[in-house]
């Protein structure tokens, strides 16, 4: 059985392999194209970069550990009730990419028996790494990261993430936004890449995000990386957050039952 130590290199030497892939075409130009979703329209966006960048570390990391599952957003296919399972989001943020704003990332996560053992989100425009390993703490750049103590929701700055959904769930989340700026937060934050955002709740920087459809390439790292940095993650309705598409709610852990109040009634 590999180590966390190990399993962790691996992790950040595929993430910037995806995110070099990411790098290069950003600077040479990308052709941006609708996945046709019935249910997202042209909002849902792919492109070679996503593809080639989850062909680069799909094929690092099956040369490395050739009896572990892989699961990915756009090609790679795997259960997630898998022993071993690496769980991979080649670009997080791509309509952000498309348009050349430089919040995206690379989230690549390991689970063991369902549990996650390691996560890493890489944004290769900032060089900001986020890694965190099971019971070792959460770090930016090799610096150790915790969450903020804010108590209040009045202290804070709230992150939110839109489904590609323009109906019902759109509604939902205004509606939610709306309660959070009666509760005098201090601004709402969309930036559009959902692994960040939840590095931003581990960083100290929000202290609460919020979410109501993920898939777990979305989550599996960042999830990890909030409670190794002392906060609280969950669904928005409270439960405990599985390896399926949910929703997701993450806190400093002090903010955690107000925010949970909001989300769960909008939900």
């Amino acid at each position: 059985m590999n180590d966390s130590k190990t399993l962790l290199t691996a992790a950040i030497t595929a993430a910037k392999l995806g995110g070099d892939v990411l790098m290069r075409y950003l600077r040479d130009g990308v052709e941006i194209r609708s996945k046709d979703r019935s249910d997202a329209k042209t909002y849902d966006l792919v492109s070679d970069a996503d593809i080639e960048s989850e062909k680069a570390i799909g094929n690092y990391l099956k040369q490395q550990f050739p009896d572990h599952a892989l699961l990915g957003e756009e090609n790679l296919q795997a259960d997630t009730d898998s022993a071993d399972l690496w769980i991979i989001d080649p670009l997080d943020g791509t309509n952000n990419y498309a348009h050349g704003v430089l919040q995206f990332a690379v989230s690549i996560a390991y689970y063991r028996d369902g549990k996650p053992v390691v996560g890493v989100v890489f944004n290769p425009a900032r060089d900001e790494l986020y890694t965190a390993t099971i019971g070792g703490g959460a770090f930016l750049n090799g610096k150790p990261i915790q969450v903020n103590q804010e108590r209040t929701l009045a202290e804070s700055l709230v992150g939110c993430g839109f489904y590609y959904d323009r109906g019902a769930m759109m509604r939902k989340t205004l509606s939610a936004i709306e309660a959070f700026f009666e509760n005098d937060i201090h601004g709402i934050r969309r930036m559009g890449a959902a692994s960040l955002d939840l590095c931003h709740v581990a960083a100290g920087q929000f202290g609460g995000y919020f979410e109501y459809h993920l898939a777990p390439w979305d989550f599996a790292a960042g999830a990890l990386i909030v409670s190794e940095a002392g906060g609280q993650v969950s669904d928005a309705n409270g439960e405990p957050l599985r390896l399926k598409k949910t929703s997701i709610l993450a806190t400093n852990t002090h903010l955690h039952d107000a925010m949970l109040t909001i989300t769960k009634k909008h939900h």
